[in-house]
């Protein structure tokens, strides 16, 4: 195997190797360049890394769309849907864009009681429709809507296509029930 000789050299298959970083051999000014090398790219990989966080990962981890409220009644003034909820229902962010497996458009909800998006629709600049199913934010609430397919929970919804939506610079679309254009985000 390997063993220590004499004069701090280590035989690894039958090739000597010093492990000894002040031996007068050493190149000081090559360890230095390696060491910047070796900080620039660890830089560089952690910054990719968390780019690719905040933009696919960072966004789906949002607040539930429907949890119940404090002290709230079955029945009650606050149980109702809200009658205006413009302005208080924003797409946050559309994540992923062009990417099939982790599109993903977040809803939140801002305002006072709740809201129901049962038949509101997204839509792209291309008429792709997605028909929300029977769903209430409250709150602070929030969804996910995927372009792929799954099976919806009460914080992600599933569209079910098979070719990504979204691309870069179009403008996402959310409509009440009526065909009212609530708000719009542009996709970036």
């Amino acid at each position: 195997m390997s063993q220590i000789e004499e004069g701090g050299f280590l035989k690894i298959i039958g090739f000597p190797v010093n492990l000894c970083y002040d031996s007068p051999s050493m190149d000081r000014k090559r360890l230095l360049q390696f060491l910047l090398l070796n900080a620039l790219v660890s830089a560089c990989v952690t910054g990719t890394i968390l780019f690719w966080y905040d933009r696919n990962l960072k966004a789906t981890s949002s607040a539930p769309a429907f949890a119940p409220l404090p002290g709230l009644e079955a029945g009650g003034p606050a149980s109702r849907a809200d009658a205006n909820p413009v302005g208080d229902l924003r797409i946050v962010s559309v994540v992923g864009a062009d990417n099939l497996g982790a599109e993903v458009v977040i809803l939140r909800y801002y305002g006072a009681g709740q809201v129901d998006l049962s038949n509101w629709q997204l839509k792209d600049e291309n008429g792709n429709i997605f028909l929300f199913p029977s769903i209430t934010l409250v709150n602070g609430g929030a969804v996910q809507v995927h372009t792929g397919a799954g099976t919806n929970t009460v914080v992600d919804l599933y569209w079910g296509l098979s070719v990504p939506v979204w691309k870069s610079g179009e403008t996402a679309s959310l409509y009440d029930a009526n065909g009212k254009v609530i708000v719009t985000y542009k996709v970036p």
